[in-house]
């Protein structure tokens, strides 16, 4: 399975499949998209979209950063804050507490409208797909960490490393001040030390369960002591970190965090297990054990670069088997962008968009847990399916209802923001068949039931040159459950 998939005359690379690569590997593709990508063919095509510059070279970095301007003027942390307002009264500490909150929680809002556009508008979608693979992955949340500077510096990060080494990923990540507050090893010290990143960092970033020990962690939680940062910037402070020799995975030294990562990469689970979730995300659940441990060994191979196995698991036959087409529950954050995209709407709104991502659960930035999302199944239930059916209805142009929380809201920033989708300008035109057949090709990008075209096309009529007859016909399309699914 694991080898390349080869259109053939009976199995060609055709607008599904083409469609497919491009959910997958971003967040959906218009027909012309798709149609450059069937001529790309589907190595062409994956080449193409692995080819995007690290973000310290990406001249979007450079030039389109979010707008932190709230917190201009506030210290980095609310340790500065105490030393800055020392002497001050507890009303006016309170005060300022407050104040650095807001400006914090407006500054997160920026970072994840500037997220959003780069996801639905930028020019690597398989580098921004990424990057939300890794947040999910490597987990911090902004509702625990409150300094926006420090969680947008941290998705850069994950941006910057997203199909690089996973070696220097995993280093990287340990120095990163939003996780080193998120999981407390800034508070690691020789006399007290903190075991949650050295957990975490086995059982959710590297082996999974079972494929280390209690003892590991302990000794593994010493050889971080003194990993911390001050502001943006990670420090290593030599006086809280234990020296003494470390017992680790039968192992022993005076081990040092990047020893502990070198070691755990030496784990033959390790290069599975992140394999694994790789396949998993692109392709199809429960990958079969074999197929997990030859990309494991590819990537060990490889030196755990990260674009090999990336491209060896996105132009293979078992990425376009039937078990991967059109399998995949949408993520909120999928259904949205992808909805913007096909649609060809403005780029969501951090703002507009907190209460309907918070309801289908899932905010960009805010992970529920350090176990990241749960994703697949447990995208819907019956309160999230209605919460989803509503989200797409309103980017149609049709009112979000009570379900969906800011209904009117998100009506009127849509059209301040450059008017509703407009049919006439995005969508095919002709006879009532070739609108339903374009628009359900367009947005579904598989074959449904010829029952539910008829209902289409009854819900059409003889309007088919009437935009909001036709709006009403796009609604019930993403209504449907085909939509739900990529």
């Amino acid at each position: 399975m694991l080898q390349p998939y080869r259109p053939t005359e009976d199995d060609p690379f055709d607008a599904v499949k083409a469609a497919h690569l491009l959910n997958r590997a971003g967040f959906g593709g218009t027909p012309a998209e798709i149609a450059a990508v069937m001529q790309q063919g589907p190595v062409g095509a994956v080449d193409n979209l692995l080819d995007f510059p690290d973000a310290s070279a990406d001249e979007q970095s450079q030039t389109d950063v979010p707008d932190l301007s709230s917190i201009d003027g506030y210290p980095k942390s609310f340790r500065e804050l105490r030393t800055m307002l020392q002497g001050k009264s507890q009303e006016e500490i309170k005060a300022a507490r407050m104040k650095l909150m807001m400006a914090n929680r407006e500054a997160i809002e920026a970072v994840m409208t500037w997220w959003l556009k780069r996801m639905s508008a930028g020019p690597h979608p398989l580098q921004e797909k990424l990057t939300l693979f890794w947040h999910g992955h490597f987990t911090t949340s902004a509702k625990d960490e409150k300094a926006a500077s420090l969680i947008w510096n941290q998705n850069e990060l994950l941006r910057t490393q997203a199909a690089g080494n996973f070696r220097t990923f995993v280093r990287q990540i340990s120095r990163d001040p939003a996780m080193l507050d998120y999981l407390n090893n800034s508070e690691n010290r020789k006399a007290h030390p903190n075991e949650n990143y050295a957990r975490e960092l086995m059982e959710l970033f590297t082996l999974g369960i079972g494929n280390y020990t209690e003892k590991d962690i302990k000794e593994s939680a010493r050889a971080f002591t003194g990993w911390a940062h001050d502001g943006d910037d990670f420090v290593f402070r030599k006086f809280d970190h234990d020296y003494g020799i470390k017992y680790f995975m039968g192992r022993s030294g005076n081990f040092d965090g990047d020893d502990i990562i070198d070691i755990i990469l030496e784990n033959p689970a390790c290069p599975t297990f992140i394999a694994g979730e790789l396949f998993t995300y692109f392709a199809y659940e429960q990958p079969e054990q074999s197929l997990a441990t030859a990309l494991g060994a590819m990537l060990k191979q490889n030196n755990f670069e990260l674009r090999p196995l990336l491209r060896t698991i996105l132009t293979s036959r078992a990425f376009y088997s039937p078990a991967a087409v059109g399998t995949q529950i949408k993520s909120p954050i999928q259904l949205v962008v992808g909805t913007t995209r096909l649609l060809e709407l403005p780029s969501p709104q951090g703002r507009q968009m907190t209460e309907p991502f918070k309801q289908m659960g899932q905010i960009p930035l805010m992970p529920p847990n350090v176990k990241g999302w749960p994703g697949g199944a447990l995208w819907i239930n019956t309160s999230t399916l209605f919460v989803r059916y509503n989200t797409a209805v309103a980017m149609v142009g049709g009112g979000m209802g009570g379900g969906a929380g800011r209904g009117p809201i998100f009506n009127r920033v849509m059209e301040q923001r450059g008017g509703q989708f407009n049919p006439e300008t995005v969508g095919p035109h002709g006879t009532a068949e070739q609108v339903v057949d374009g628009w359900v090709s367009r947005l579904i990008q598989r074959p449904i039931d010829d029952s539910k075209r008829q209902v289409l096309l009854d819900a059409l009529g003889e309007q088919d040159e009437n935009p909001q007859a036709v709006r009403r016909m796009i609604q019930l399309i993403v209504s449907m459950p085909e939509y739900q699914l990529c």
